[in-house]
This record gives structure tokens, sequence and C-alpha cells, in this order.
């Protein structure tokens, strides 16, 4: 009976992961869910959403992000971080996470969203996606830690611009990490680490650009790709990665190690880490320089989380383009064009849309250069999973946004492949990746 039932379950997970309506969409989240084990699933949606691992140190203790926020008006430094400010640089706001009294006065125009001091009733409230403040029995701000949903959660906009309720898994396009990290006062912290100036530090910082980071840039020091522009990858998405292999644009590894790195080494929490690969100094200097690639802490905030951090990532499902997003005509005929003769089934392999086992490539079969596949202990680059691919479209395609439109990427693969696809086939192939 008990097997029976889990067959039913992951049959009607199977059947659910291209449905189109909202009820469909919600039954199978719901399902498989129940397959990973609920319990698990709540404490890792309370880690995504909420656990800094212990990385206010960093943050607060050494780039003093906390003072940024409050600014002199609240015993930090300089003119703080007022709601507007925090929205402008793509930070939003959990609508479900304010007060019915608080939400009715923001809709009023009764609340000032030119002033820090609201950005702190905010932190109190931990309506922030993705930064929590720490507040002494006084009320004052203490530190501020950032979590998992910083960049890999977004709002639905339901409330306002900015404004609503969250969406985790998508990765957040709006998000300027690089221009929230050069709030710091104490840039010379990681011009010291990267063996470079401050002015430099600013100038990389704020070239990424919203809703792109350089995760590599603290394992190699490469600030700028080799035509001189500044490198920075589009933040993935966190949701669509049951059965897929790697976690990563270059396959670092899967998605419970790169939690762990990201835990570790980006977000800066305090846990245990090891990869021997780090230690190469000469593709990993700065890495290898800081031992990066042999962490240890007591106690270990982060290994212990992973279980549960896992077990979320894999119920969140991969969301249904809306309905009228895409020519549903046009999206049938692209789909025999994408098993066919656009070659696209070779590796985006349905269901999971990314190829079965081992999913790597070199730069020169994708038709494009190898610097960030370079910066990886693999050389290669994965092959992304296309599920969900509307909601991550903000910034282009491709690691880096090379590919503004989805029709940039088919010219692209039908000039590398000399496919020879005609424009009705073109059309059809796009309007069919608009609809996965």
């Amino acid at each position: 009976m008990k097997i029976n039932k889990i067959y039913s379950l992951l049959s009607l997970v199977l059947v659910g992961i291209f449905s189109t309506s909202c009820t469909e969409t919600e039954i199978r989240t719901e399902t498989i869910t129940e397959i990973l084990d609920p319990a698990l699933v709540t404490e890792g949606k309370e880690t995504f959403r909420h656990d800094t691992f212990g990385d206010e140190d960093f943050w607060s203790g050494i780039l003093h992000l906390d003072k940024a926020i409050k600014g002199s008006s609240n015993g930090g430094y300089g003119s703080g971080v007022s709601p507007a400010t925090a929205l402008s640089v793509g930070l939003k706001v959990d609508s479900e996470a304010l007060p019915a009294d608080v939400a009715q006065a923001i809709q009023a125009g009764q609340v000032d969203l030119n002033s820090p001091a609201t950005t702190l009733t905010l932190l109190k409230l931990n309506a922030v996606v993705g930064l929590k403040g720490n507040f002494d029995t006084s009320g004052n701000m203490t530190s501020v830690g950032i979590t998992c949903a910083l960049c890999h959660s977004t709002v639905d906009n339901s409330f306002a611009a900015g404004i609503g309720k969250r969406l985790d898994g998508w990765p957040n396009r709006d998000l300027n990490v690089g221009v929230i990290v050069s709030l710091t006062d104490n840039a010379a912290f990681l011009a010291n680490l990267l063996h470079v100036d401050e002015p430099t530090v600013m100038t990389v910082l704020q070239g990424w650009g919203p809703g792109k980071f350089n995760a590599g840039l603290f394992m190699d020091g490469k600030a700028l790709k080799p035509d001189g522009t500044i490198a920075a990858n589009l933040i993935p998405a966190a949701y669509g990665m049951q059965g897929v292999n790697l976690a990563t644009y270059t396959g670092w590894g899967d998605m419970t190690y790169w939690n762990a790195f990201v835990a570790n080494l980006e977000m800066h929490g305090k846990g245990n880490f090891s990869d021997s690969r780090l230690n190469n100094a000469v593709q990993f200097p700065i890495a290898s320089e800081n031992n990066f690639g042999n962490v240890t802490n007591s106690p270990d905030l982060i290994t212990p989380k992973l279980p549960g951090l896992q077990a979320y990532q894999l119920s969140l499902l991969a969301p249904v383009p809306p309905s009228g997003s895409y020519d549903a005509a046009a999206a049938a005929a692209g789909k025999i064009v994408f098993q066919g003769v656009g070659q696209c089934a070779t590796c985006h392999i349905s269901p999971i849309f990314t190829d079965a086992g081992f999913n790597l490539h070199s730069a020169s079969e994708l038709g494009i250069d190898n610097f960030e596949a370079s910066r990886s202990p693999t050389g290669m680059y994965r092959t992304t999973p296309l599920r969900g691919l509307f909601a991550r479209s903000t910034g282009g395609y491709y690691h880096d946004g090379r590919f503004t439109t989805l029709g940039d990427v088919v010219n692209h693969y039908d000039n590398h492949f000399n496919l020879q696809l005609n424009s009705q086939q073109k059309n059809d192939l796009i309007e069919y990746l608009k609809s996965i």
C-alpha cells in the first residue's frame, strides 16, 4: 500500500511538472514536499529564508554594513539606507511579514519611505528579504547578516513594486550586490584580500550591475575578462533542480556542495568546508593564500543545516509560464524543432532539460570563450536546465547574460552548428523555450 502511494505521488509530480494552472502548480508542490519529508522541508525553508550562519561577523563586524544601513542619524555613518534606496538597488520586502496596520499606513502614504529609520523598522519585522537585523533590548540594531534568500528569492510585486509575496528560488535579477557591498567604509579589507587598491575595488563592485555577482573573485582574484570588461555572472535560479546533477554554470559540484561553498566562502558564515582543489595556488591564488579549501569553525553553524536546505530547494519546482505569455500553437511546432532539426534535445533532455549524467561541455562545443570555464576546477560549462526559463530572463541568457534575447541564443546555435533553420522554425523554437 505504501509503495503504491509513493508511486502515485511520483506520477502526480511527473505529470504536474509542466502543468499550467495555479491549482495544478499548488498540487505538484505539495506532492513533492510530501515525498521529501515535510519536517525537513520546513526546516530548510526556515534556513533558506532566515539563517545567516553567523555571517554577521563579516557583514557587520568587518564590512560594517549595519552602520551603513543605519546612517549617522541612527548611530551609523553616511546618509543611511532608506526603503526607497533599498528598493532601488533591488532589495525586496515581504508583504506577508507586514502587520496590517503597517501595510495600511504604507498604502495611505503615511510611512516615510525616504528615512533609514523606516528600514530599521522593516528589519525588526523581518520583512526585508534576505537581510536579517539583530536588535538589543533597547531596539537598537547591533548587526545585520544575509541569508540565501537575498540572491535567490524575489517577490511578486502584488503590494507595490519590490513589495509582495516571496517567490523563493527565483533569482533576484534586480539585486545590485556590488553596489550594496560598496557601502562599506572598510574597502581596505577587500583591497588587501585581493591585492589591489581601494578605488579598484569600488570600480569593480559598482560595475557588476543588477542581478550579477562574481562568485570566483575571492578564489582567483579575476575581476576583469580578457577584453578588459568587468567579469560578473547572472544570479542563477534555485528552483527546478530535481534530477539535475551539477548546480553551477561551470559544474563545481552538486547542490549540497555548492550550498556549503556559498554559505562558507561567499556569505562568510561559520561552518566547516573542505575542497583540496582550492589549494591550487596557480588557479586559485586568493583561496590558496587564505586556506579557503580547509575551513573549520566550532561550533559548525552550516553543515547541520545542509540536509534541510537541500530538501527545501528540491521542493521548489520551476514556475509555470503565465497564460498568454507565449503562442501555444507555435510552441507545439517549436517542440518538434527542439527535439529534431534544432538538436537542442541532444543536451537539454526532457523532463529535466539538461544532460542526464555527465552534463559538462567544453567551450568549443558551445561556440563561446572559455574564460569562465577556466576559472572552475572542471574547465567546462554545464548544460543549464531550462525549466522556468521565463522567470530568469531579466539580464539576458547564458552565464553572463551575453545573449540579450532568446532569438540571439537561437541564432548563435544556428550559426555554430550550421543548422540552417528558417525564420519560422526559429520563431517556433523561441515560443517553445518560453513555454518550458
